[in-house]
């Protein structure tokens, strides 16, 4: 009989510990790489490996109905929309049910990772030590690698990227202070929204280059997202329901003080917020446009005018990276476009590499990987088969068009997706590969190969 193969998953994050859940269930072998000292990711607040973007006030903007593992109920007793420590400690609880902690790895960042002519991995760690793996599963995340414009001239007061805000007063003591937060992101919205409190900041203002429109959390006292329109219903119906329905529930944005989108509600990446609104109808905030130029103790924007500020906070997005690839195939291009992937998981020339979580669905990426672990398992017990090689090609330009198309173009929404239509659509393929499977006699497509599994010296 053919041993399963080998896999080395990067990150215990939820989209690296869903995935070693899935491939636990099939009985194939791995190991999980994690720089820091415990699981979270994104989610552990004061992550010691620097790559966590949570701050101390943060609650998740999708509600609990949302969010849920499939295998693992959250707690009865939960808000609608729980705090940063509630999902890590789900989290926790997540990986201790299903005794995925012996397989991670802790303390150990994955510095080179590098195929082998014949296929399989050669993974460098930063131990020192080289070990080979017949698969790799890249769960790093795509929230860590803060990205802040170039603007002309220079800004004499703090800075910092919205990825480094903790409290109003970490890492910039930002009491009776006049700031600026440039953004409209979710994050975004937090941050200046607590800001923005009249004991907090002395002056608020926002940035922004265009208007976008911003869903409130509820509508008739339930979470906005619990009851999603069918993932059946044609995309067009949906989302001229939604955006009826959102812009029936807040009017117009420009009567809060804000600028008027040029676009419709779901033709940019959703902004989410229950706060940001009233702080702007009640005057605690002030709008300004793009940044012009940076002035010493101040900043020019594009209608001329000029704003004293102490402290500016970047909430300006986040680059791909994968830092451990040398091979430029296997990154993201200057655009932040990733490697064109079937289901946004596999790279059709190489079928022993997977991409897990690499997307911004809505409404949630926290249960998004558990959903795609489903192929990638499938696919490595030999259940699964994807289709050639020209028709994943066509099928990654049908796919992306309708993930994409409707939203404008930009850094932020290369990899944006609509969670509901694509689980269906790959529930779908998985039943129609697992026929494939089933007529090429299921075989592996990645055989466990015999070699050495011996720690090698770097």
């Amino acid at each position: 009989m053919t041993a399963l193969p080998k896999v080395c998953i990067i990150g215990a994050g939820c989209s690296g510990f869903t995935t070693a859940k899935r491939l636990q269930d099939y009985g194939i072998p791995f190991d999980i790489f994690e720089a820091s000292d415990n699981i979270g990711g994104n989610w552990y607040f004061n992550n010691p490996n620097g790559m966590s973007s949570c701050y101390q006030s943060l609650h998740i903007d999708t509600s609990k109905w949302r969010l849920a593992f499939e295998d693992y109920p959250v707690p009865a007793e939960w808000p609608d929309y729980p705090s940063h420590e509630q999902l890590l400690q789900y989290f926790h609880d997540y990986v201790d049910h299903f005794d995925l902690r012996r397989h991670i790895i802790f303390n150990t960042r994955v510095e080179k990772a590098e195929r082998r002519s014949e296929g399989g991995w050669d993974i460098t760690l930063s131990t020192g030590e080289t070990r080979h793996y017949d698969a790799l599963a890249v769960a790093n995340g795509h929230h860590w690698a803060a990205r802040i414009p170039d603007y002309p001239g220079e800004f004499t007061g703090p800075q910092i990227h919205s990825h480094n805000y903790r409290t109003p007063t970490e890492p910039v003591d930002c009491m009776g202070k006049r700031v600026l937060v440039v953004g409209m992101g979710n994050s975004a919205m937090d941050i200046a929204s607590e800001l923005s409190q009249r004991t907090v900041a002395s002056k608020l203002f926002v940035s922004t280059r265009r208007g976008v429109w911003i869903f409130p959390k509820y509508f008739r006292g339930q979470p906005l997202d619990k009851n999603p329109a069918p993932a059946w219903m044609p995309k067009s119906v949906r989302q001229w329901l939604g955006a009826r329905m959102v812009k029936n529930l807040v009017g117009k944005m420009s009567d809060y003080g804000l600028p008027e989108p040029e676009i419709g509600p779901f033709e940019s990446h959703g902004t989410v917020s229950g706060e940001f609104l009233v702080r702007a109808g009640s005057g605690d905030l002030t709008m300004k446009p793009a940044i012009e130029r940076l002035d010493g103790d101040g900043v020019v924007f594009t209608d001329g005018t000029r704003e004293q500020v102490d402290a500016i906070i970047w909430a300006t997005g986040y680059d791909i990276r994968f830092p451990f690839f040398s091979d430029p195939s296997f990154t993201a291009d200057e655009d932040n476009r990733p490697p064109p992937l079937f289901k946004r998981i596999l790279k059709p020339e190489v079928p022993d590499l997977f991409y897990m979580g690499l997307a911004q669905p809505l409404p949630t990426l926290v249960n998004f990987a558990e959903q795609q672990s489903k192929l990638v398992a499938a696919y490595l017990a030999g259940e699964y088969a994807p289709p050639s090689g020209r028709e994943m090609h066509r099928v990654i330009v049908k796919d992306e068009e309708y993930h994409t198309g409707q939203y404008y173009k930009a850094r932020r929404h290369t990899i944006q997706l609509d969670f509901d239509s694509y689980v269906r659509d790959l529930h779908k393929e998985i039943k129609a590969g697992a026929k494939r499977a089933a007529a090429r006699g299921k075989v592996l497509p990645v055989p466990g190969r015999q070699v050495p599994r011996d720690v090698e010296t770097a």
